[in-house]
């Protein structure tokens, strides 16, 4: 079942923008100015971008000195993970099933 979290960090990473700077900030911490430096909008639009992800629960920030740093945030990342983890289990188990009926249909 799709929670209201899960649905917040699907619907985060649907922006392509969004994406890019969850996986910058996947290689390590930024602050706005560092990511505005590596994706193509202007400071105030990446803030923006932040705010969703964080309101998704997927990046979280601390202050250093006058700026944010933002970082992945372990705890949002591990319950859309587990979401994800049932598609992929039972694709998994789906797989084995048709590989060993294959099997027994082959002489």
């Amino acid at each position: 079942m799709v929670t209201n979290s899960n649905s917040l960090a699907l619907g985060a990473l649907g922006d392509p923008t969004r994406r890019a700077i969850f996986e910058h900030l996947g290689e390590r911490p930024l602050a706005v100015v560092d990511l505005a430096a590596l994706v193509p909008v202007s400071r105030p639009a990446v803030s923006q971008h932040l705010k969703v992800l964080r309101e998704a629960g997927l990046v979280r920030d601390v202050r250093v000195g006058s700026r944010h740093v933002y970082s992945l945030d372990p705890d949002g990342i591990a319950g859309l993970r587990d979401y994800l983890d049932r598609f992929w289990n039972t694709a998994l188990h789906s797989f084995k099933a048709r590989v060993e009926q294959q099997r027994e249909e082959t002489p």
